[in-house]
């Protein structure tokens, strides 16, 4: 299963830390079949991630995008951006085991990548894990349902 749907693409954004792994992961998706759609960097010219994350975030509240992958150096500072966003549910996954948990327990739209402490190889097999992985529902169902501020 996957919880990709048809007709969207995958949104990418990354700071100059992340870029070189977002460049990694871009082309991964598309050798797998899977259209991304990329909000930058273009270099790794340093720049500020949120420049980047806001443009993201709000292609997967307007539902242009979905999911979403991010990554900047410790991955904190894209998912607190993002996460300012009303419709986004960002998490940053170091690990198979937590992107799982990330979707299945969360709903977690975003995968943030911390891009300075993970290698290559462990972040495509986390990337496969959070697209793999669907939503259980359930009890989850009524916490995510409280994230929202009213």
């Amino acid at each position: 299963m996957s919880i990709l749907k048809e007709g969207k693409a995958v949104g990418l954004c990354s700071d100059h830390a992340g870029y070189q792994l977002k460049c990694i992961i871009e082309g991964y998706l598309e050798s797998q079949g899977v259209v991304a759609k990329d909000f930058g960097t273009n270099s790794e010219e340093s720049c500020d991630y949120p420049d980047f994350a806001h443009p993201c975030a709000a292609a997967v509240e307007a539902g242009m995008v979905y999911p979403a992958i991010a990554m900047c150096g410790s991955g904190n500072g894209i998912a607190m951006t993002l996460n300012k966003h009303q419709g986004v549910r960002a998490a940053i996954c170091w690990t198979v085991e937590l992107a799982k948990l990330a979707r299945a327990h969360n709903d977690a739209n975003v995968l943030v990548l911390p891009a300075r402490f993970i290698p290559a190889e462990e972040a495509l097999a986390i990337v496969d894990a959070f697209l793999a992985t669907p939503f259980d529902g359930g009890r989850h169902e009524r916490r995510v349902a409280k994230i929202p501020v009213q």
